[in-house]
């Protein structure tokens, strides 16, 4: 629904060895590629071949503990200064992880939201026989999604092939995802009761709960490791999560969630922010969770940030997703959390004290007055129009070159649409984006 990462070996990708290595050879393979300078530069796409499966072995189940309510008043900001790297022999696999930590780097990474989907005509071999959950919750389905994008393109990162609603039913929010209608949510949540009968968000266990995720994130580790590459796991936003919750499906207008805002801000009710803060626990201890499954990175989906007033944000979504945001740091701080509001570029000012290390910046802005209105401290990725891809392969170069200097020139920023890539866009488009940005030397080069 959101982001649909890949499937299956495409034309131009050569046959798949077999998935059934153990992870000591994987990490040996690992190990000797890395004594032989194995960090150089990926082909095109066109001659990039296939990543080798592995099956990862499951480990033991690890409990979250809980995590203060100061937590919350986490003020620090979405600023950093750029730092010395941390990796002693930095390369195409952290390139990704370090420019999010706000690091100057050698070139500028790129991956795409949605960077595979239904454009792609492998992923439609799956996505027309087998429902979405099906998908994204059988592993070995799971972990070939998620890789099927990377062994055509060679972004510089492999995002687990899942969805923001997964955890959902953890606190006993059943979902479905429909075809030709997408997310249905049949749990009703508008009231404190109705909040209050929700599971309790400290003590969910998501191995318990989610099995499936332990298993597809260690084994795509494995798989990141093997293609010198990098690993980004995604949460939704709690308001994001609470508004579908609310509306039990897409809507326009978002008027039951604002009705609750509107009563919640007059007294009236406290189920909005109750309600938030019961999400945002939870999707704090999964983003922690996604990280010692073996994540590098964690986006956060705000992705319906466009229903709401920069007064709205302020007030409500603002306070849960830096709640949510200072769990995974206090448990994890050298693990990057990039913040994605999705129709936010009018209060971008107001992202800068989320707490996340980079603000994702959507399509509707240009970059460099995006640069402009955060400063040039704020770590940020981001922002093609997804339309761009429909264009010409000139077009679509000369998009990146100008998003990049935009941005401040190469190794400045993260590349990446300001939304997904959507059905239709021709195939090769992804790979000329792909290309253009790893080639992008800057303007007097």
């Amino acid at each position: 629904h959101f982001l649909h990462p890949g499937v299956a070996p495409s034309p131009r990708s050569h046959p798949s060895r077999t998935t059934t290595m153990r992870l000591s050879v994987a990490a040996a393979v690992v190990a000797l590629a890395t004594c032989a300078g194995a960090f150089a530069p990926q082909p095109s796409f066109a001659a990039r071949g296939v990543v080798a499966s592995a099956s990862a072995s499951s480990s033991a189940p690890l409990r979250m503990s809980a995590v203060e309510e100061a937590a919350a008043d986490s003020s620090a900001p979405a600023t950093k200064a750029p730092k010395k790297h941390r990796n002693p022999d930095p390369g195409d696999r952290d390139i990704l992880v370090r420019a999010a930590r706000g690091e100057e780097v050698e070139r500028t990474p790129v991956w795409l939201m949605r960077q595979a989907g239904r454009y792609m005509a492998a992923f439609r071999e799956y996505s027309t026989k087998y429902p979405f959950r099906q998908r994204s919750e059988t592993p070995d389905m799971a972990v070939e999604l998620s890789l099927q994008c990377h062994r055509a393109y060679g972004m510089d990162g492999i995002i687990m092939f899942s969805d923001i609603l997964t955890p959902l039913p953890t606190l006993g929010i059943d979902f479905d995802v429909v075809k030709g209608t997408g997310p249905v949510i049949s749990t009703e949540v508008r009231t404190e009761e109705d909040v209050a009968a929700l599971a309790d968000a400290e003590t969910v266990d998501f191995d318990e709960k989610l099995p499936f995720i332990r298993e597809i994130l260690e084994r795509l580790s494995v798989e990141a490791e093997e293609a010198n590459t990098s690993l980004i796991g995604f949460v939704g936003a709690p308001f994001t999560l609470a508004a579908y919750t609310i509306e039990g499906k897409s809507s326009k207008a978002c008027l039951t969630t604002k009705k609750m805002m509107m009563a919640d801000e007059a007294g009236d009710s406290a189920a909005m922010s109750q309600f938030l803060d019961k999400l945002a626990v939870m999707i704090g201890n999964y983003g922690c969770h996604q990280i010692e499954c073996g994540a590098q990175v964690v986006q956060v989906f705000e992705s319906w940030a466009h229903q709401l007033s920069p007064k709205w944000f302020e007030r409500f979504a603002k306070p849960a997703a830096k709640k949510a945001i200072a769990i995974m740091k206090e448990k994890h701080p050298d693990v990057p959390v990039i913040y994605f509001a999705n129709g936010g570029s009018s209060y971008l000012e107001l992202q800068r004290d989320t707490g996340a290390d980079m603000i994702a910046i959507d399509w509707g802005v240009d970059m460099a007055q995006a640069r402009s209105v955060l400063g040039d401290d704020v770590p940020v990725s981001g922002n093609l129009d997804p339309t761009v891809l429909f264009g010409t392969k000139e077009q679509i170069e000369q998009a990146v070159r100008d998003c990049i200097d935009g941005a401040g020139g190469p190794g400045k920023h993260l590349l990446n649409l300001g939304h997904g890539v959507m059905q239709g866009t021709p195939e090769e488009a992804v790979g000329w984006l792909v290309d253009e940005c790893r080639r992008y030397k800057g303007k007097d080069v």
